[in-house]
């Protein structure tokens, strides 16, 4: 079911937000060059992106607003650590919270950067199987709509104009690409 975007009440500039912030880093290079360069610090601690299989060739997907864009995206759940939060327990959390599935079985498989030369923040991908439902209560203001896709088909989700979220393609193709035994993370 397509929601129709929220309104924009308002918008404006802010000079710091709770999760972004920037800073100035005065760099000099081996060629003698000096550059004064930004780039927006991390703000909390990590975030992750979960491929949550409901069988070999079944993936949840979700559908959520994304304010960057103003649209819906459909795309993988995802969140922020809390503090004292493993990369497992953050994605078991954000599973339930998100999908209200949780995992019995969670593999880290890679580390992603989002836009590396400004943004320091990382985002671990982590393959959950063996789900089970549990609900937890989470912050985002309006119910997620879960979405099973193939991942047998990738192909066509890629065809969909509300796939554009290079975080959640690249994890789908990390995640095939382990299942299917061709890729093995470096820990």
């Amino acid at each position: 079911m397509r929601k129709k975007p929220p309104i924009v009440l308002a918008t404006r500039l802010v000079e710091q937000s709770r999760f972004l912030r920037a800073e100035q880093i005065d760099l000099e290079f081996s060629n003698g060059e000096r550059r004064t360069h930004e780039r927006l610090r991390a703000s909390g601690f990590g975030a992750v992106i979960m491929v949550p299989m409901r069988d070999d060739d079944t993936v949840l997907l979700v559908r959520e607003y994304a304010t960057g864009i103003g649209s819906y995206e459909l795309g993988l759940p995802k969140g922020r650590l809390d503090r004292d939060e493993t990369v497992e327990q953050g994605a078991n959390r954000e599973l339930k919270e998100e999908v209200g599935y949780g995992a019995r079985e969670l593999h880290v498989l890679a580390t992603l950067s989002l836009s590396p030369t400004y943004m320091s923040a990382m985002t671990h991908v982590v393959l959950a199987r063996d789900l089970y439902p549990e609900r937890l209560q989470g912050d985002e203001p309006e119910e997620l709509e879960v979405v099973p896709w193939k991942l047998s088909e990738l192909h066509t989700l890629l065809q969909d104009p509300e796939v554009s979220e290079g975080r959640s393609i690249a994890a789908l193709f990390i995640a095939r690409e382990y299942l299917a035994g061709r890729y093995r993370p470096a820990r």
